[in-house]
This record gives structure tokens, sequence and C-alpha cells, in this order.
């Protein structure tokens, strides 16, 4: 039986509207609503017990919302929290698993690098990841601690002196390494894509936003809970929405009117 209710997706800000368009563009007759913690972003310079605590609450608000699954549209909370979705009453999706299959899948040399948050990078989470699935493979972790500030600035483009050169310097390391594939572990970092392609040059970059629309639209068709006739989409922040519309718009190709964008107070939920 097919389920109108809509897919909830969180993030600590603006990254998760790459996993977002993602999902839309493979299932665009489902109804989503997007929850960006503004007001508290970046998670990934934070402390496990805070990101925990904050995973909860996101969970919490898109339940509130009657969601029939959740998407942890964050590589920190992925990393470090994915176990905050223990004994909840909907299917959730994180970053890190589908991530570090399609790197396994996408090396040549078995050397893999990844892009991350602090947060994300000492939890090592995609070394266990890749090496359950192929103990051959070599893994470099680079934690990038200025490419969140630079995309919820807005500061993406290759041409932009400040932007290239953080990209170069976060990217020495992998590069000298010899990893032929990157996975980029925020989801704030695809939207860099063209930088860190200027910068690599012939290497593979593994979206997981990509690989986790699949996997849903997957899950969805597999279960009969696909919703055939939907298509809105919501979107909930803790900050003024104002830049964030703004941005958004840009980021996911539709304009996003005041309507579309609401300011909640996560702690009232």
């Amino acid at each position: 039986m097919a389920d109108s209710r809509a897919i909830g997706i969180f993030d600590s800000g603006l990254g998760g509207l790459s996993v977002a368009r993602e999902i839309m563009k493979v299932l665009p007759h489902e109804d989503l609503i997007y929850f960006g913690d503004t007001g508290r972003v970046p998670y990934g310079n934070k402390g496990v017990d805070v990101i925990r605590k904050y995973a909860l609450e996101d969970e919490r608000f898109l339940l509130s919302k009657d969601v029939k699954m959740i998407v942890a549209a964050c590589g920190t909370v992925s990393s470090v929290a994915a176990n905050t979705a223990d004994g909840l009453p909907v299917p959730f999706f994180e970053m890190i698993t589908h991530a570090a299959r399609e790197a396994v899948s996408s090396t040549k040399n078995r050397k893999i690098g990844v892009l991350g948050t602090a947060a994300t990078v000492a939890s090592a989470s995609h070394k266990a990841a890749i090496e359950k699935i192929d103990p051959s493979c070599s893994v470099l972790a680079q934690s990038c601690p200025l490419f969140v500030p630079l995309v919820e600035e807005g500061w993406c483009s290759p041409n932009d002196t400040v932007v290239y050169e953080t990209v170069k310097r976060y990217l020495d390391p992998l590069l000298q390494f010899g990893a032929d594939t990157l996975i980029l572990g925020c989801t704030h970092y695809p939207l860099l894509e063209d930088a860190i392609r200027t910068v690599a040059g012939d290497v593979t970059l593994i979206n997981p936003g990509i690989a986790v629309a699949n996997a849903i639209k997957e899950h969805l068709i597999h279960t009969n809970i696909d919703n055939p006739s939907g298509g809105s989409h919501q979107f909930y922040v803790t900050d003024t929405p104002q830049s964030f519309q703004k941005t958004a718009s840009i980021l996911l190709g539709e304009a996003l009117d005041e309507t579309k964008v609401q300011q909640v107070e996560i702690s009232a939920i």
C-alpha cells in the first residue's frame, strides 16, 4: 500500500540540501520535510555527547511531523551518533555505509581518501566501514574544518582564491597518499565539488547523497511505501529563515518563498 507521509531529512544546516536534492531527482513524487539546525551549525566541531543530544532532538522534531522515514543527511551524525536511531519507529538512513560501498566499488588502486569534519575523522567510521567490505583497502582521512563555513557563506566557486587555496591545503595530503577515490564525508562538501575536482584532477568523487537516494528509492519500492502522487517540500530551520531561503533556492534550483521555510524552536519540541 502506498504511503503518502513525507520523508524526513535533517542536517546541521545547509549541507543536507545536497542529499535532499538527490532524493528529489530520483523520487520526484515524494513529499519531503527538511530540518536544518542552522542555529547550532556546525556539528562537526562539537563533542560526541552534544552531537548525540542534537541528533535526538532533530529526530524527535521530524517524528512530530509524522514522517515515514528519517534520513540523517549529516556526515557527523552518521559517524558518531547513528545509534540515536535505535528504537525509532520508522526506517533510518545514514551516510557512511552507502558511501563506503561506492568507494570500494570505484577504487582501482585500493587507496581511498575521506574528507570529513573533525568529529567524523576522529570516529574513523569510514575506515571501519571500508575495511569491513574490503580489508585490502588503505584509507586516509582528512579533517576539513573550514569547508562548512565556506558553504554556509555560499563561497563554493573554484575561481574564488580563498576557496581554491583552502581546498588545495586540505587535499594535498590525500593526493600525496595517492588516493584515486575521495569520499565527500560531509553533506556540505558536494557543494564544493567543482573546486575539489579542479584541485584533485582525475580522481573519483563519492557523493553519499546519490548513494543514499538510490538506496531509499529501492527501499520504498521494495516495501511498497512509495508515494506516487506527492512532490511537496517543506523546510524548517532554527535560525532566521532569510539567509537559508536565499542560498537554498540556489542549491535546490527551486524558489523557496516565505511559506516554504519556517523557523522553529527545537527545545520546545
